[in-house]
């Protein structure tokens, strides 16, 4: 009976243990999953509708029910031209077939990460909208009948004034009565600018200091416009195509680089191609706010015709003239790569929350105070990076009377002036 009991102890503990295991997994596996899909998925697929690949939704489902197991959409998701070549396979031919036969990427992921992405699919809710519209709205709305606070400013000034003139010209009146009612001869009449004039005529020294206490705030205000010559923050020009960054980079999560390609590369970020737009708009003919509108200005650019679903033969494509937004002067050197390759620095550092912006605007200063700053403020990380090994000795002996372990970029040479001016 002891035995009986030990044993089904034993058991009990087992399936608990793994059970535990199980659990504590699945929201690791979906983790994961959700970031895998939105890294290498989502610049062709939705999970819940058609995009310039079929939903995802349901697809795991499909492949199964014909084979039974996850194996032949395992295999399609890696390689989808080495399946279709290895088996023959009908269903994955007319898929081939009915997406105009756009081939699919091989994808450099491992079995398990492929599942991870089936499992986050398969257990995806749609986010509920929460309702703060009415709050924005109601915000924004009490935000523009403020006005603009210099509009303010003038008027109480001219109430003010006013309240001045009429207190002054009644101070004036029971002056001159009460001098009428004692007999004396009635106030010279004068008027009040001239009381105002001959007021700073006798207190010389109140008039010293005004002058210079209205030389200073000239001056600020001087200095004020001599250092916004040649800072463009807040500037948003208006665009030939109305284009969202919170729609693809926020609500859609597509990755930056996937459209500025460059920017890991190279100096320049890049305007993203045509043929980067068309990648999605083959399919996706309609956009969530402009509708229609602004997605058939590419297709003239470009010369697609959307309903024939190719391109047109002998068609001259035009080129987008985007406004540039962010401009450094010509004396100034900035290298996207050095920053985001080796700084580990993500675009917002710059551009501010970019994937927030339905039309982007220049977020930051961008002037050279601002970039000390960042230089002075961000470190460097040196561990398990070879090249800065030996710098790090060198910096930990150069500071050790300081008793400083950490640097940032300022140690290593980053306000040197030939770094961004030669």
């Amino acid at each position: 009976m002891r035995n009986t009991w030990v044993s089904l102890t034993r058991n009990f503990l087992f399936v608990t243990g793994v059970m535990s295991l199980l659990l504590m997994s699945s929201p690791a596996s979906a983790q994961e999953g959700e970031a895998i899909f939105k890294a290498n998925c989502t610049a062709c697929h939705k999970i819940d509708k058609k995009l310039v690949g079929p939903a995802l939704q349901g697809a795991r489902a499909r492949w199964a029910e014909r084979t039974g197991s996850d194996d032949a959409i395992i295999a399609w998701v890696k390689n989808s031209q080495g399946y279709m070549k290895s088996a023959n396979d009908a269903y994955a031919n007319k898929l081939f077939d009915d997406y105009n036969k756009s081939v699919m990427t091989p994808m450099a992921i491992s079995t398990e990460e492929v599942v991870a992405v089936l499992d986050y699919v398969d257990n995806w809710q749609p986010e509920v909208p929460v309702a703060q519209a009415g709050g924005e709205a109601g915000a924004a709305g009490a935000e523009d009948s403020a006005g603009d606070p210099t509009l303010w400013l003038i008027l109480v000034a001219v109430v003010l004034f006013v309240v001045f003139r009429v207190l002054w010209g009644v101070n004036k009146n029971l002056e001159s009565l009460n001098r009428q009612n004692e007999g004396d001869a009635p106030v010279p009449s004068t008027d009040m600018f001239g009381e105002f004039i001959g007021f700073f005529t006798r207190n010389l020294a109140i008039t010293a200091v005004l002058f210079l206490v209205l030389g200073a705030y000239i001056c600020v205000l001087g200095w004020d416009y001599v250092s916004g010559v040649g800072v463009y923050q807040g500037y948003q020009p208006k665009q030939p195509i109305w284009f969202s960054h919170k729609i693809h980079a926020g609500q859609n999560g597509i990755n930056c680089v996937y459209c500025h390609n460059s920017a890991e590369k190279g100096k320049a970020a890049g305007i993203p191609s045509l043929n980067i737009c068309m990648n999605c708009h083959m399919g996706v003919q309609e956009g969530k706010v402009s509708g229609t509108k602004e997605i058939a200005k590419i297709y003239t650019a470009i010369g697609w015709d959307a309903d024939k679903n190719r391109y047109i033969e002998g068609y001259e494509q035009k080129p987008i003239e985007w406004v540039r937004i962010h401009n450094l002067q010509d004396f100034v050197y900035f290298n996207h790569s050095q920053h985001v390759v080796v700084g580990k620095q993500e675009c917002q550092t710059c551009h501010g929350p970019i994937e927030e912006m339905d039309e982007v605007y220049q977020y930051s200063e961008l002037t050279m105070g601002w970039c000390i700053t960042c230089h002075r403020e961000t470190s460097v990380t040196m561990d398990g990076n070879g090249y800065y090994e030996s710098i790090h000795e060198d910096l930990v002996e150069k500071y050790k009377g300081e008793g400083l372990e950490t640097f940032t970029v300022e140690h290593i040479g980053g306000l040197e002036c030939v770094k961004c001016h030669y």
